[in-house]
């Protein structure tokens, strides 16, 4: 007669029955549920915490690239040395031909949108308060290619107005006190050449547009002007600062550099936003993996559990176990039995981890939103996290992570007391019944 296939019909059937043992029968179920429980807020932090670092990630990528460009070019200084006093100096002129240099940079293939602007900075005043900011000068039509800025659900004004002034950012508006229609004094260092040398420059501007970008570092700091009144307010006339370049693939920027650089021209530099928070980022996935590393050790001490269960359901099932192999089981279906003991355990707390882990992703943002609310905005700070809100991004990769890791930890831990039940003895387990 052939023996039964592993993993047959009744092995599921015993394990079963051991996995609903009553606490008359050794509290055996009381550990099984102990188990399941660490295991699956194991599984659930483990999968909201990638989530979030996913999310947070995400945001601060697509708030960074939706205010700024993936990549400027700019021309370096010029050396110049004074034929009468052998003295260096240094002269910074702008792009004279940044028409010509952004049709050469537009046509660079994967290249997708380009913006001349000036940039300077200046003091803004309004309502004896002040503001160093950055100013950009730039063409209605570019400024409206940057999604972050020209969001209606997270501005105040009309864009189209930004010929007849300014527009600002929401934390710049907050620190001066100023809404749409309120005039703002520009103030520059670099003023209008006198008989007693330069004199600063200032002007007032009506405020026309207040975004926000989704960065507070953007929103306290910068400010944009009609290209043409930069032009004339920082004496660039005729030239541009720099050249902001927009391509299709802002992760892969780093592979455009030496194309940009080929078609700006000699003497022209680049600087992708990877430049200015590559190392931020590279720190955020160092981070990444130890966040992982560290969950999966609170996964790996709830999987013990099963352990522990397993062993108190061998030492009470050592009777059962003597009358299974005197029946004719081999020490293989013992093994599978008490195997599968430990993986149902691990298979149902993987299972229920991930529902609510899932659950809290989804809700993370409502969640983070009613603690800081008690805490009176002290759990989650703007200026420090450099967002405005705690996002998380569930990924079907991350919920595979903590899916595999959960079963093949569950699955380990039960090899252990399931051998130890396999080899048990039948004369022994039965010499004292």
């Amino acid at each position: 007669m052939a023996s039964p296939a592993p993993f047959s019909r009744y092995e599921f059937l015993i394990a079963w029955r051991y996995l609903r043992a009553r606490r008359a029968e050794g509290g055996v179920s009381v550990m099984t549920w102990i188990s399941m429980i660490g295991i699956a807020l194991g599984v659930m932090a483990l999968i909201a915490t990638l989530a979030v670092r996913t999310g947070f990630r995400t945001e601060l990528v697509d708030a960074t690239l939706g205010a700024n460009a993936h990549t400027t070019v700019y021309t370096g200084p010029q050396f110049i040395e004074n034929d009468l006093t052998g003295e260096t100096y240094v002269v910074q002129n702008g792009i004279k031909d940044y028409l010509e240099m952004a049709e050469r940079l537009a046509a660079v293939q994967g290249v997708t949108h380009v913006t001349p602007v000036v940039s300077g900075q200046g003091m803004l005043s309004a309502n004896d308060n002040s503001n160093v900011a950055q100013i950009f000068g730039i063409t209605l039509e570019d400024l409206k290619a940057m999604p972050r800025i020209v969001d209606p659900q997270n501005a105040v004004g009309d864009v189209e107005n930004l010929g007849n002034g300014i527009a600002i950012g929401s934390g710049i508006a907050r620190d001066l006190a100023l809404g749409v229609g309120d005039t703002v004094q520009l103030m520059a260092a670099k003023g209008a050449q006198t008989a007693f040398g330069t004199a600063p420059r200032v002007k007032s501007y009506e405020v026309v547009f207040i975004f926000q970008s989704g960065r507070p570092d953007v929103d306290r700091a910068r400010a944009y002007l009609p290209m043409e009144e930069a032009q004339s307010y920082f004496n660039r006339e005729g030239a541009a600062d720099e050249i902001q370049v927009y391509v299709d693939d802002p992760e892969r920027v780093a592979d455009w550099t030496l194309p940009l650089m080929q078609a700006a021209g000699e003497g022209a530099q680049v600087w992708s936003w990877l430049d200015a928070s590559g190392g931020y980022l590279q720190a955020l996935d160092m981070e990444d993996d130890v966040m992982f590393v560290i969950m999966s050790v609170l996964v790996l001490i709830a999987s013990m559990n099963i352990t522990s269960g397993l062993i108190m359901l061998v030492k009470n099932k050592g009777r059962d176990i003597g009358i299974l192999r005197t029946m004719g089981l081999t020490e293989g279906a013992v093994l599978r039995v008490f195997f599968l003991c430990g993986a149902f355990t691990g298979i149902i707390g993987t299972i229920v981890g991930v529902v609510l882990g899932v659950l809290l992703a989804l809700n993370v943002d409502s969640i983070m939103a009613a603690i800081n609310f008690i805490t009176d905005g002290g759990a989650w700070q703007p200026e420090v996290r450099g967002i405005y809100r705690l996002p998380a991004e569930l990924r079907l990769y991350d919920i595979l992570r903590a899916v595999g890791l959960s079963l093949t930890l569950s699955f380990i831990v039960t090899i252990f007391p399931a051998r130890r039940a396999a080899r048990m003895n039948p004369v022994e387990a039965l010499r004292y019944e």
